[in-house]
């Protein structure tokens, strides 16, 4: 038996670690809602708030490296509209890893919830077809990249500072905004959270205690259900795989929502 901060940890706990690793990388990569599975496990093995949080974040870039590696096929054609929100997403990972070192969590706490609850009930309603292409005025472009950059930045902020479902918020917002199909919008969140993720990740691996005998087993778990959730996306029917990730959404805001005003 080994010691993880100071805790004894068996087979037992790392068998926990790895499965709940598979879960949230699935998760994670079809929903956003890795650490949903992640995180608790974390506490189970006796992980500190703190401690499980900058750990799990750590061992989520496993999560983004085998999410992006099985959507890559849905990523064909996304690489200029990625590279210029991209700088969005890093900088929203960045301010949150400094929040989350430098600031309670309180009010995070109790906005998240009704965030995630919209973000559901917009990923449930239909989106209208893609209408035909148009010519859109240099300021029109302009205005809408900085619009959706902004959002995004304001998801990558709380995916950086804790992030579960942050996901479910990203993906409402590419399938709103952009039109595009389910398997395309969850490649580009996986790609954008990702990266939100990884630099947040590399912040606490300088300066958090990140446990990171734990975060290898997560991560190793991770990897090969990130793998396989874009499969899944892919070939599964988008209308019930929709319905499965809406639901999944608010019974999770209605389940952060009472935790945080009890």
């Amino acid at each position: 038996m080994t010691r993880w901060h100071n805790v004894p940890v068996g087979w037992s706990h790392v068998a926990l670690l790895f499965a709940a690793g598979v879960l949230g990388g699935l998760t994670g990569s079809i929903a956003g809602l890795a650490s949903v599975a992640t995180y608790p496990a974390l506490l189970v093995v006796g992980l500190p708030p703190v401690t499980a949080n900058v750990t799990n974040t750590v061992a989520l870039v496993f999560n983004g490296i085998g999410s992006v590696w099985g959507s890559r096929p849905e990523l064909a054609g996304q690489g200029a509209w990625l590279r210029r929100i991209l700088p969005f997403a890093v900088l929203g990972g960045i301010l949150g890893a400094v929040l989350l070192l430098s600031t309670p969590a309180e009010g995070f706490e109790k906005i998240v919830p009704l965030l995630l609850g919209f973000a559901s009930l917009a990923i449930l309603l239909p989106t209208r077809p893609a209408r035909a292409a148009r010519v859109a005025s240099h300021r029109r472009h302009t205005t809408r990249l900085v619009l959706e950059g902004a959002a995004i930045f304001a998801i990558c902020v709380y995916g950086g500072y804790f992030g579960a479902a942050a996901g479910v918020l990203l993906l409402a917002l590419l399938l709103r905004a952009g039109g595009a199909t389910l398997a395309h919008a969850n490649a580009g969140k996986n790609v954008i959270l990702g990266a939100a993720n990884g630099v947040a990740a590399v912040i606490f691996a300088i300066v958090a205690p990140v446990q990171w005998p734990a975060a290898a087993v997560l991560g190793a778990g991770c990897l090969l259900g990130a793998r396989l959730g874009p499969v899944v996306v892919r070939h599964a029917p988008a209308r019930p795989l929709r319905l499965a990730i809406g639901v999944a959404g608010l019974a999770l805001a209605v389940k952060l929502g009472a935790d945080a005003y009890r």
